[in-house]
């Protein structure tokens, strides 16, 4: 029940190019929302800060550095655990976009957001519109 009270400290990232946004695939595999098409992102670490989690997430899953960065929203979801998804909006990074952890990556039009399987995406992609404008 604790557990449950408590969400599980997560971050996601809006990689804009242009008027797309980066999704990814997941594995089979994962124990979380598997197969879903989703913005990236992962836990936040103990003893790590939100805007480390999101640096860290970015250079593992895709091997980018984020140069500038902007905060979205926070939103609750409910899949196989209880997650506050901190959403951030990257604009700029150094490196190439590669695929290191999903099972495809595809770019997703920002004025299509329902391509994005979870609804907490698609209201964070939204958001973003909301508050910077189209892409």
């Amino acid at each position: 029940m604790g557990e449950d009270r408590h969400p599980v400290e997560c971050v996601a990232a809006l990689v804009l190019n242009e008027a797309t946004v980066l999704a990814e695939e997941r594995k089979p595999t994962k124990r979380v929302v598997p197969g879903a098409v989703a913005l990236p992102g992962g836990h936040v670490e103990p003893d790590e800060s939100i805007e480390d989690a999101l640096r860290r997430e970015l250079k593992e899953e895709l091997g980018i550095t984020p140069l500038d960065v902007r905060y979205v929203c926070t939103l609750l979801h409910r899949s196989a655990e209880f997650r506050k998804l901190h959403y951030f909006a990257v604009t700029q990074w150094a490196g190439k976009v590669e695929n290191h952890e999903a099972a495809s990556l595809r770019w997703v039009p920002v004025t299509a957001p329902h391509e994005l399987d979870l609804e907490v995406d698609r209201l964070a992609v939204a958001e973003y519109q909301r508050i910077y404008g189209a892409a």
